[in-house]
């Protein structure tokens, strides 16, 4: 994921939603970071994993309520993954995150795809919604930013999602499957050459007009 997303990614960079830092180890070089989440749980990881690193920042982040990050700043990119699914204001939300952008800034963003997927796997993990790319586009445009790029990732993670979650009715993805998966990233870096595009993810960069 991270190499289909780093080309988009500048110096200043606040990631929302970290987890337990994942996506934010690639960030590490970076001149400036701030990594945010709105669990405790996780707030707590982050602080002892990149401990010692005075470019990295950690804080907690409700969206879509900018004001309560208190860093004071503005950053050339914000990192939204998996994020804005989550929440049930996202346009709110992507005027938000917006405002935390400098001017001609990027918000590199990823949110799950196709509505027809949409089962007992996201409701157990708290999804408002699955978006179509035009929908995301004219959302995007709604809330000021310019879409110089959208995509689809993870063509490969259709079939298990639509089995698990509309037909299995399962909460969660069984240990055998996600090996299974982790077995096929490999060929992820292909896909952008099939001749059909979808996805079960959709990659957005949008520019703050």
């Amino acid at each position: 994921m991270f190499d289909r997303l780093r080309r988009w990614i500048g110096r200043r960079v606040l990631e929302i939603g970290s987890g337990i830092g994942n996506l934010s180890a690639f960030l590490v070089e970076r001149e400036r970071v701030v990594l945010t989440d709105t669990r405790e749980e996780y707030l707590s990881r982050l602080r002892a994993r990149f401990a010692g690193r005075p470019n990295i920042a950690v804080a907690r982040l409700y969206l879509p309520n900018e004001h309560n990050l208190g860093v004071g700043e503005r950053f050339d990119t914000v990192i939204c993954l998996n994020v804005l699914e989550h929440v049930a204001d996202h346009s709110g939300s992507l005027a938000a995150i917006r405002m935390l952008l400098a001017p001609s800034g990027r918000l590199v963003l990823l949110v799950p795809a196709l509505p027809a997927l949409f089962g007992t796997m996201d409701r157990a993990l708290g999804h408002h919604r699955r978006y179509t790319r035009t929908g995301l586009l004219e959302l995007l445009r709604a809330t000021g930013f310019r879409v110089p790029h959208i995509e689809y990732f993870n063509i490969a993670g259709i079939p298990g999602w639509w089995w698990a979650g509309r037909v299995l009715r399962r909460e969660t993805i069984p240990v055998g499957s996600l090996k299974l998966y982790d077995a096929l990233v490999p060929l992820f870096r292909l896909e952008r050459f099939l001749p059909w595009r979808v996805g079960q993810s959709l990659i957005a960069i949008g520019e703050a007009a």
